[in-house]
């Protein structure tokens, strides 16, 4: 394990357990964003003032407490929808205000990379960044309200309805959509950072991808990755960047098999109760998604078996692709997507008429997480 532990971010609370702080200096060789000024880069947004916040928050009280993570505290708020000055609760928009710990230097440095990005691109599969907080001390964004909250709390709070095949499906072309996307601008953005707890859900659950403080741009010219510090998540982290620092798109790909497999699964990357328990879910659902007719063995019984059997080990075998030890060997996330969107597609019609698929002698196996 690498040394440096720590960072958590997002709202809601997450129990994720993250790894690998990193100084945002510039190193020699590496192509790491060096921020020369606390200011935003960007006039997209709106920049409020703290009182504004405040104001929207109800002073940022108890009943407005959405969540905390390692940036901070995230609130509820209500502004008007075309002015964005703050209002009463229940008139205007909700939105989601996240209030950065005062002391937090590297916070301070992942509010502005995330202000930086996000102020510059729009997409419907990225969290929409409505504005800032830049004042004295006070550091501040304000994004659009997702009402479900995280995939991570759907797909593994207690109590919690279980998300339907059809569903989690939706989920993932929407998550590979968004990535295909950063990975195809001009300028290639590398999020670095995706995990259930950073996978918004709207009403419709239409998923987004928030919190950009990692995201890093990609190699330019004759580079072939980035060079860097080790951070990110363990379960959830390519293992060659783990181990040299280098960081490429296939690095997303990776973490992107990852959450495929817990969406298959309904179980996490990492078992944070059991922390004795050293196998990833990776390493433990390997061998069954290798072979298959043993696939099956993996998904998540609270499906109750309500998913094509041919589609599970499509996607199955596409999590495999992603999760090569080679990264040259990792699909590219264009091609992810399009092959997501065409099963989501030519299975359409069948899973608008669900049934139960039968698997006689088919056992789940057993495995420690949650």
């Amino acid at each position: 394990m690498h040394p440096n532990l720590g960072r958590s971010l997002g709202y809601p609370p997450q129990n994720t357990t993250s790894i690998w702080k990193e100084a945002y200096t510039t190193e020699k060789n590496s192509s790491l964003p060096t921020f020369k000024t606390d200011s935003p880069a960007s006039g997209n947004l709106k920049a409020f003032s703290f009182n504004d916040l405040k104001i929207a928050t109800k002073n940022f009280r108890s009943e407005s407490f959405l969540g905390e993570g390692g940036f901070g505290c995230v609130f509820k708020g209500w502004i008007d929808e075309n002015t964005y000055a703050p209002t009463k609760p229940g008139v205007g928009i909700v939105v989601a205000i996240k209030k950065l710990k005062i002391e937090s230097f590297q916070g301070h440095k992942e509010w502005l990379a995330e202000v930086n990005y996000l102020g510059l691109l729009r997409h419907d599969n990225l969290v929409k960044l409505i504005g800032y907080c830049s004042e004295l001390e006070n550091r501040l964004l304000v994004y659009e309200f997702m009402p479900r909250g995280s995939l991570e709390n759907h797909l593994f709070k207690r109590g919690v309805q279980p998300i339907a095949w059809t569903t989690r499906m939706k989920i993932a072309v929407d998550i590979s959509r968004g990535l295909s996307f950063l990975h195809n601008l001009d300028t290639q953005v590398i999020y670095r950072d995706l995990k259930a707890s950073n996978i918004l859900l709207d009403s419709d659950f239409n998923a987004k991808l928030s919190d950009f403080g990692l995201a890093r741009d990609g190699p330019t010219g004759d580079n072939t990755h980035v060079s860097t510090r080790v951070i990110g998540t363990r379960g959830y982290a390519a293992p060659e960047y783990v181990a040299t620092g280098h960081l490429t798109t296939k690095s997303d790909v990776y973490s992107f098999g990852v959450v495929l497999l817990e969406l298959l699964s309904g179980k996490r990357a990492l078992d944070e109760d059991n922390p004795g328990f050293e196998e990833s879910l990776v390493d433990w659902a390997k061998p069954f998604i290798s072979d298959s007719r043993r696939v099956l063995r993996i998904m998540d019984t609270r499906l109750g078996g309500q998913y094509p059997k041919k589609e599970v080990q499509a996607i199955a075998a596409l999590v495999l692709q992603c999760l090569h030890t080679d990264p040259k060997n990792r699909p590219l996330m264009k091609d992810i997507y399009t092959t997501l969107e065409q099963l989501h597609n030519s299975n359409d019609n069948l899973r608008r008429l669900p049934h139960k698929v039968e698997h006689r002698g088919t056992k789940h196996t057993n495995y420690n997480h949650k």
